[in-house]
């Protein structure tokens, strides 16, 4: 069984909601620069990026199971976008330490379930690392953690080229789990850009090409400093392509940006959301420096 990969012809808009958003919202180093200097009484990050996108990924989740009492937070943060979706990462002991055992498995589902039940779970978003390779070994592992994951939506994001053969795209057609079609900095046998569908999740990640914290084998734990990979207008021409090729087949999308160094993946978020959205839409409220950001993207 093969997945929908398309070739970039389709000049039509996605026939399903593309879901745009940055991946994370709690960064120190977007203080003055996306999020008013000293944080004014009342602000909150979360509400900052749920009245501008429709989603946003979890990235604590990777760390740590999510409190009940934190996750009620978010809904009431969020609450200003009635559309708003959230996408929650799989624990790294799942993916990368590769620990799955039932008390483990129960505590994070219960972690979850709270945003579930709201219908403000998206999806649950399984990244493994890049040596993390196609083997058989490999495959029961994924098949296992699907089984435990039974109740949620999932996505996974495959960063070795060996998951785009045509055996392991049909694994995740056969047990519904989205591809996340990524863009990554070089190394090799790294997965290129794709637009796969394998589920009902159309779903996009973008980490940017040049990343002085990116790991083969670990995940981004350095503070983000500096200017930022910032994705140009032709590079988002591409992805728009595949985003709305993969779009035609899903029952909705999802595109995260992560290249939060400099704000960018904020920037960049913007300006993808903005090609996707109707034509006679208005922005509810307009940021100052938006219009130079996006002129030079």
């Amino acid at each position: 069984m093969n997945s929908f990969s398309l070739d970039p012809v389709s000049l039509l808009p996605a026939s399903t909601p593309v879901l745009v958003g940055p991946s994370g919202w709690n960064f120190p180093h977007w203080e003055g620069v996306i999020y008013p200097a000293g944080r004014p009484k009342g602000f909150h990050p979360l509400e900052f990026i749920a009245e501008r996108f429709d989603a946003v990924e979890i990235p604590a989740s990777f760390d740590s199971y999510p409190r009940p009492e934190v996750v009620k937070y978010w809904l009431d943060k969020s609450a200003c976008n009635p559309h708003f979706q959230f996408v929650a990462r799989l624990h790294r002991q799942f993916t990368h330490d590769r620990r799955l055992d039932v008390p483990s498995v129960e505590a994070f589902c219960a972690a979850l379930r709270p945003l579930r039940r709201a219908k403000k779970l998206g999806a649950v978003l399984l990244t493994f690392p890049w040596s993390f390779r196609f083997t058989q070994e490999n495959r029961d592992y994924f098949i296992q953690l699907r089984r435990a994951f039974a109740e949620f939506p999932l996505v996974a994001e495959m960063r070795h080229e060996s998951w785009g053969c045509p055996e392991a795209i049909g694994t995740l057609i056969d047990y519904r789990v989205g591809f996340a079609n990524i863009d990554q900095p070089d190394h090799v046998r790294a997965m290129g850009p794709t637009a796969h569908l394998t589920s009902a999740i159309g779903y996009a990640r973008l980490h940017g090409k040049q990343r002085p914290d990116w790991y083969v084998d670990f995940e981004e734990r350095q503070p983000s400093r500096g200017p930022g990979y910032k994705y140009s207008v032709a590079e988002l021409d591409q992805w728009q392509t595949r985003i709305r090729d993969v779009g035609a087949f899903a029952d909705r999308s999802f595109v995260f940006f992560t290249n939060d160094a400099g704000g960018q993946s904020f920037w960049n978020a913007l300006a993808m959301k903005q090609r996707f959205a109707a034509p006679k839409r208005q922005p509810a409220r307009t940021e100052g420096p938006l219009l130079e950001h996006l002129a030079v993207a």
